[in-house]
């Protein structure tokens, strides 16, 4: 995970590459909230993520602000695709050399810290965009 952040943190780049973009299976989110995105952010906030977060990175009423947060999530589902990429990886080995049960517990909690993740973001995105595009109308 240092490592990743790391990597991330240093990154130049915009990140602008369309993969980033809202698909047009993605609209309105309906997909992220089928697949329990609303049961994971209260999760988040149950567990005290969502309060720590925050403070760490306050959110200020501006529109640079927002763009950098539109940033910081390119950043971080770039980070959380490429651990769960690297845990996978490790989930293939330990699933074909010792079966596919003892490997269960790391599946599920690749899914848990990567994947939802990943989905948050994807989910929050278009979100802050529309944010964006109204702060910058005013």
């Amino acid at each position: 995970m240092g490592c990743t952040l790391t990597f991330t943190e240093t990154l130049k780049g915009q990140l602008t590459s369309s993969y980033y973009n809202e698909k047009t299976w993605e609209r309105r989110g309906k997909i992220y909230e089928f697949l329990g995105i609303n049961l994971f952010r209260k999760l988040l906030v149950l567990i005290g993520w969502e309060k720590l977060n925050k403070k760490s990175n306050p959110i200020k009423k501006d529109t640079q602000a927002l763009i950098q947060l539109h940033y910081r999530t390119r950043q971080n589902e770039l980070g959380h695709i490429i651990i769960f990429i690297v845990v996978l990886g490790f989930n293939i080995f330990v699933a074909f050399k010792y079966g596919f049960l003892k490997s269960l517990w790391l599946l599920i909690l690749n899914i848990l810290l990567n994947l939802y993740p990943v989905l948050l973001q994807r989910y929050n995105r278009p979100r802050i965009e529309r944010a964006i595009a109204l702060s910058k109308r005013r």
